[in-house]
């Protein structure tokens, strides 16, 4: 028969004891991790989100309170009262923060009992994820992810502080607000007083945001539920969170700083010294000295070694003469074997016309001098991998060799992206030979690990990325589309060739990266209805379709709207960073799988037809 609470309160929680409480008389409250029965005496690990403490339960001291805990088993909640003791010298736990102390239990009480569950809590890992999710609460109490949802807390505490101390505003924007594609399908949501119309759920606060400075807020910020109705992977999910801000009269470098002044708090609230300020690379730069846009400073960036060969040299290997030879080094590979190189090059991107050549001693054979040079200028070891990338001479594409006032041409950019993707999908297969990606535990931490501030300078490596193109072609439609949102401001001395020469206009739009991962994005707003109206227009946007989307918008910038800037940061991938997590969903307390489907809750499901009705709703799905 289970015990009630009573008037029972907890004293201390089970994480928190330590050896100058020994002699107290507690109270603790929690789960059974696990029960270790050894007749006489019945040892019951006792588990809250805190951490784990020992309960003894020694049948000569207690007859009853031994009974009690024979009968408990894991996951059942108990309450356990007794007093703290020293643990004899050979029996401490140094694993554990509570380790040296152990509670000698007067009295036990079964406040609950439990199934046998389907996975243990005291599990490090669970393999099947999906078991995981249906019984996600199960999951959460796992000290792992009860670790990650702390980080998460600290996180998000430590950036209110920071924003409301730089004078920003919390303010909420509206849930439930017209479709305004962004990009992603939007979530719809019929309204039944006006049949026929839909709400959509917002992909972001971007236009809200934008009219508070309008409203002369002058800083506003928003921990901001988001939802995208898109395909689901590791680092993306169908609702999500955002650490959303914008500010008036901003520069570029305004908007930095205060980024970088709450990052550094927020990393400070889990014990790690962000080192500010960022680096800064423009988004042709990143191309260059990486190949991506979202660059991995943990890695050596890539280098061109076209100089090493002779033109001739170019012809005989089928090189396109104009473009790149690019370098890619991974460190402490090790040599690869002809398989390994086989089973290396399904990972690279060739469709654009970038060539691979995978194989330096063989290279050497025939170029000698080439190979010395491009060793030589790379810094390779001899126990580093050194692969090489660069336009295919025999390659039939559309793409431009043409630049833009000095912009990277679409064939430039393609050898660049190709070794950039395949440097990154190397450095992860490889990770573990090579130790660059990993983050150890002493800077992440853990929830064994006491607080103090560690040097992070090394494990997290931010760059800020700016400069961007305003626009990208795309190649079915043949329309110039917006590289990002509409409402980004191009450079001022670039707005003449919006029309004449789009794919020269650079954008005030910068994102943040951080470890090979966008953080998050933002940008310069355009300010003046005319300035966003010609944008419009380079999109290919009639005025009359412009006012049908964004209508109240235009009309909201001729009341006087001042320049304005700012961003939206994932808050779940800064925690993913942080707790050293591999996916969103182990920040998350209650993910989608990557079909959508939330297992726990089992949604979405089928509606009634009598709820159909009253949205003016008919599905027309075949049987």
């Amino acid at each position: 028969m289970l015990d009630l609470l009573g008037t029972l309160e907890r004293t201390h929680t089970c994480g928190e004891l330590r050896a100058a409480d020994a002699g107290k008389e507690v109270v603790l409250l929690g789960w059974v991790n696990r029960r270790r029965d050894h007749g006489n005496l019945i040892f019951l690990d006792l588990r809250d989100r805190t951490g784990i403490a020992q309960v003894v339960l020694d049948k000569d001291l207690g007859a009853e309170a031994h009974l009690k805990a024979e009968q408990a088993r894991p996951e059942y909640v108990i309450a356990a009262i007794g007093k703290v003791r020293l643990r004899g010298k050979d029996v401490i736990n140094p694993k554990m923060p509570t380790g040296e102390v152990e509670i000698v239990a007067s009295e036990i009480r079964l406040l609950n009992d439990s199934k046998v569950p389907p996975f243990s809590p005291a599990e490090d890992a669970i393999g099947n994820e999906e078991v995981r999710l249906k019984y996600r609460y199960l999951d959460l109490r796992r000290p792992e992810m009860q670790h990650n949802f702390a980080v998460r807390h600290k996180v998000a505490l430590a950036v209110r502080q920071y924003l409301s101390s730089q004078g920003f505003y919390e303010i909420e924007t509206p849930f439930m607000t017209r479709s305004t594609p962004e990009g992603a399908r939007d979530y719809l949501v019929p309204s039944r007083v006006h049949a026929g119309e839909f709400y959509a759920l917002p992909q972001s606060p971007q236009l809200f945001k934008q009219i508070l400075m309008i409203s002369g807020f002058d800083r506003y910020f928003q921990i901001a539920r988001c939802f995208r109705d898109e395909d689901l992977r590791a680092d993306r999910q169908p609702e999500f969170t955002q650490i959303d801000l914008e500010m008036t009269f901003p520069q570029q470098q305004t908007v930095f700083r205060v980024v970088e002044g709450f990052l550094a708090a927020a990393f400070a609230a889990v014990g790690i010294k962000l080192p500010t300020p960022f680096p800064q690379i423009t988004y042709d730069e990143a191309m260059r000295q990486f190949g991506i846009d979202k660059p991995d400073l943990r890695l050596p960036g890539l280098t061109d070694v076209k100089f090493a060969f002779a033109a001739n040299d170019l012809e005989t290997l089928a090189i396109s003469p104009g473009l790149p030879i690019v370098a890619v080094r991974i460190p402490k590979v090790g040599e690869l074997s002809r398989k390994e190189r086989d089973d290396n090059r399904p990972l690279f991107d060739s469709r654009k016309g970038a060539k691979l050549i995978d194989d330096l001693k063989r290279l050497e054979k025939s170029f000698p001098d080439a190979v010395n040079k491009i060793r030589e200028v790379t810094g390779a070891q001899s126990d580093d991998l050194v692969v090489l990338v660069a336009g295919d001479a025999t390659a039939q594409l559309r793409m431009s060799d043409t630049k833009s006032a000095g912009r990277l041409s679409e064939r430039e950019i393609a050898v660049y992206s190709a070794a950039g993707n395949f440097r990154v999908e190397l450095a992860r297969k490889y990770a573990v030979r090579h130790g660059a990606f990993a983050v150890t535990e002493q800077v992440v931490g853990s929830p064994e690990r006491d607080a103090g501030q560690v040097d992070g300078s090394a494990a997290f490596r931010p760059i800020w990325v700016t400069d961007f193109p305003m626009f990208e072609l795309d190649e079915e439609t043949g329309r110039w589309m917006p590289s990002h949102h509409p409402f980004t401001s191009p450079h001022e001395e670039d707005m003449d060739r919006l029309v004449s020469d789009p794919a020269s206009v650079r954008a005030r739009y910068y994102d943040l990266a951080m470890n090979g991962l966008e953080l998050g994005s933002g940008s310069i707003r355009i300010h003046q209805k005319a300035v966003q109206q010609e944008i419009f227009r380079a999109l290919g946007m009639s005025d009359e379709e412009a006012k049908s989307r964004f209508g109240f918008f235009l009309e909201a910038l001729e009341y006087g709207t001042p320049p304005h800037g700012g961003i939206a940061l994932g808050l779940d991938r800064l925690v993913m960073i942080l707790a050293g997590a591999s996916s969103l969903r182990e920040v998350i307390a209650f993910p989608k799988t990557a079909k959508a489907i939330d297992l726990m809750v089992d949604a979405p499901t089928p509606v009634s037809d009598m709820q159909l009705r009253e949205l003016h709703i008919r599905t027309a799905l075949k049987s």
